[in-house]
């Protein structure tokens, strides 16, 4: 339970989450600054931590730089700036006034300040969802003032400062198309150091989350400090390292050199900033973060996600019902429970050049529109999605050519094009409406109920000429999508929504709170996706990670790799089938329907169980990764084997999550295992002889 306690001799508050402490005080000039963040401390045993006052510093050394608690321009202030913003008389320093404080319940921290000159009111903001030791921070900003606006050059939502260690290490991910989420651990830089995206959206190329530790913290076993942030458009997250150890991370929307203005009576609500300490090492601050995304973040948590087909590999854009059809009675063969339709479907959309914007029905492919299609879809037992991509336009379409002003663009500049795709403006209220507009019709009218909502490119170009403040439109746009998102579920509460962005660029905490499951990568290549999953697996859970079979060879990599393989690595996350399954064998169609019906069977502690990462991606060996349910341990272990070596015998893998006392029985084989000798020693898992082999392992808890 969590718990918020102020001290008023001190003017310190504490903040107690199930498992840790975190600390903050007010200085003699009303500066929030830093105190601790760590293990459990008491009151009493924080206020040892609290400095004396009064310290001095001489020209160029300041005992306290980096510990404010949001890091502002101004004075002899030379850290990296959360907060930057530039009155109307061109002044640019901020100083503190302190106002007051709120506490509601043991949840929620408000402390109010005010600029001791200027209309600018200042609200840090502290949350504790419960049961978790996850802190959200962010904070509110308003213009008092009545006649100037305020131009904000940058408004981080926290600086979160770390302790004093001898070295630290960072983790993160980058990437591109098809191979997001590569994980990369390495040392800290002296200095700052900037991760984020100037695209409008999270990224293929890096995701707004860092883990820090202090270069000796295994998978199982160290201190993790982490920080994510719930934002779907552009970001930056900053590590700051000064020669005397002090490291800090500052995050949030925004970019260089965009810099919107606040208006006279505005305020401006910053994204969440979250962040995690553990003591358990990477494995246990990743689940930390899934339990917390599961509890707090997801729409629908407690709901399994189905198993689906999705027409895309199998026909891309020559769309037709009769094909959709075959394809809708062959899924349902298989068990699958949602048959999605993707892209091709509307206007003049034979292809990627033309019809996009265009959101009616094709008549020369559905002469009597969707929901003959629809309704044959629920007769055969599955529910029926539909691909959509509301915020791009063609400019071969009969909306641009209506409204060529809808998109982003900027006077006497090249309109340039992505995919022969121009980005729409949803920061105007028009477009938004009519975005919303048509959704809404076509999720009511057809019975649909799930969308795929896909976002192809990044912006370019964006203005908005005929607005006042063009450099809104970065973050107005982004709550637009969050806004027609939240009134569709709220229009339509059966309504489920898959995110994607050419894959895996827009994965993050924001558009996760909107949606139901992401598409991790474009890219289906099974071994490809053990290093994808792996890094996605680091702060998000696979109760939203959707990952497909595919046909062989894989059209990214024109790699083969075995069914049995395919299969395993999409079943380790929310399993779908995305393959010309009209054309499979018979044989491998067998073996789908065996593998689905395995994979309902495990599903509740794949997608709601706890992960333990056993062996990483990090050879062409052996890898490992285990689920473990939370109510009646019942485990499911995943092994693969990338390539076959001689002389290379094969070795148990430890298992993790177990208890220690208990007898374990695998459901195939019928042998029981105590589980101190499975966390101990390990098993074997079995694989099979050569390449791109795997074994599932089920064991159920006596």
């Amino acid at each position: 339970m969590a718990e918020i306690v102020f001290d008023e001799d001190t003017r310190s508050w504490l903040i107690r989450t199930a498992a840790t402490s975190y600390a903050l005080r007010l200085t003699e000039d009303d500066t929030p600054s830093h105190v601790y963040w760590g293990p459990a401390l008491t009151r009493d045993q924080v206020s040892d931590l609290i400095p004396e006052t009064g310290q001095r510093w001489d020209a160029f050394n300041d005992p306290n730089e980096g510990l404010d608690e949001l890091a502002v321009d101004g004075g002899t202030r030379y850290w990296t700036p959360a907060l930057q913003v530039r009155f109307a008389d061109g002044t640019r320093a901020l100083e503190w006034r302190y106002l007051s404080h709120e506490i509601d319940g043991e949840e929620r921290l408000r402390l109010r300040f005010r600029d001791r000159h200027y209309p600018l009111s200042i609200t840090l903001n502290y949350r504790v969802p419960p049961g978790t030791d996850v802190i959200e921070r962010w904070i509110e900003l308003t213009n008092d003032g009545t006649e100037d606006a305020i131009e904000v050059i940058r408004s981080d939502s926290a600086t979160w400062v770390l302790p004093v260690r001898p070295g630290y290490r960072i983790s993160h991910v980058t990437g591109r198309w098809a191979a997001e989420s590569q994980l990369l651990r390495e040392p800290v830089p002296h200095g700052e150091v900037t991760f984020g995206s100037r695209r409008g959206i999270t990224s293929h190329h890096a995701n707004p989350w860092v883990m820090l530790d202090d270069g000796e913290t295994t998978e199982r076993h160290g201190e993790v400090f982490s920080a994510a942030l719930a934002w779907s458009g552009s970001w930056r997250i900053t590590t700051t390292r000064s020669s005397t150890g002090r490291l800090t991370v500052t995050g949030g929307s925004g970019q260089d050199g965009v810099v919107p203005r606040l208006a006279p009576g505005d305020t401006v609500t910053t994204p969440v900033f979250a962040g995690l300490y553990t003591e358990g090492g990477f494995g246990a601050a990743s689940r930390a973060w899934h339990s917390y995304t599961l509890d707090h973040v997801l729409p629908h948590p407690g709901e399994l996600r189905p198993v689906l087909y999705n027409s895309w590999e199998a026909t891309g854009f020559d769309v037709t019902e009769a094909g959709q059809r075959s394809l809708a009675e062959k899924a349902s063969t298989l068990g699958v429970e949602l048959f999605v339709m993707d892209d091709g479907w509307f206007g003049a959309r034979t292809g990627d050049h033309a019809g996009l914007g265009d959101w009616q029905v094709n008549r020369d492919r559905f002469p009597d529109g969707l929901k003959p299609l629809v309704d044959q879809v629920h007769r055969l037992g599955m529910k029926f999605g539909l691909w959509v991509e509301p915020e791009m336009v063609n400019p071969d379409s009969d909306l641009y050519r209506a409204h060529p002003d809808w998109v982003l663009h900027h006077p006497h500049r090249t309109r340039s094009e992505l995919r022969q795709q121009l980005v729409l403006n949803f920061a105007r209220p028009d477009v938004a409406g009519w975005a919303h507009g048509w959704l809404d019709s076509l999720v009511g009218e057809h019975g649909i109920d799930f969308l795929k909502w896909d976002m192809n490119r990044p912006f370019s170009e964006a203005g908005w000429p005929t607005d006042g403040d063009p450099d809104r439109l970065w973050v107005e746009h982004t709550h637009a999508v969050y806004a027609i998102l939240d009134r569709l579920r709220a229009g339509h509460p059966g309504l489920r929504i898959e995110a994607c962005s050419g894959g895996g660029g827009r994965i993050d905490f924001g558009i996760m709170a909107r949606t139901d499951q992401v598409w991790t990568s474009d890219n289906t290549d099974a071994l490809d996706r053990l290093v994808i999953q792996h890094g996605y697996g680091q702060v998000y859970p696979a109760r939203a990670m959707s990952a497909w079979v595919t046909d062989d060879p894989n059209f990214v990599t024109h790699r083969t790799t075995p069914l049995r393989f395919r299969f395993h690595v999409a079943m380790a996350g929310v399993l779908g089938i995305g393959g010309d399954i009209v054309g499979w064998p018979e044989e491998d169609l067998e073996y789908a329907r065996e593998q689905i019906a395995l994979y309902k069977e495990i599903r509740p502690v794949v997608q709601h169980g706890r992960l333990h990462r056993l062996v990483p991606p990090e050879t062409d060996g052996v890898t490992a990764l285990q689920y473990v349910a939370a109510d009646d341990g019942s485990t499911v272990v995943f092994v693969f084997r990338q390539a076959a070596h001689f002389h290379a015998p094969e070795r148990p893998i430890r298992l993790g999550g177990l208890d220690v006392a208990a007898r374990y029985r695998d459901a195939d084989t019928g042998k029981v295992w105590h589980g101190a000798a499975l966390l101990a020693h390990g098993l074997l898992p079995g694989l099979p002889d050569g390449d791109f082999a795997s074994a599932l392992i089920r064991l159920t808890k006596l």
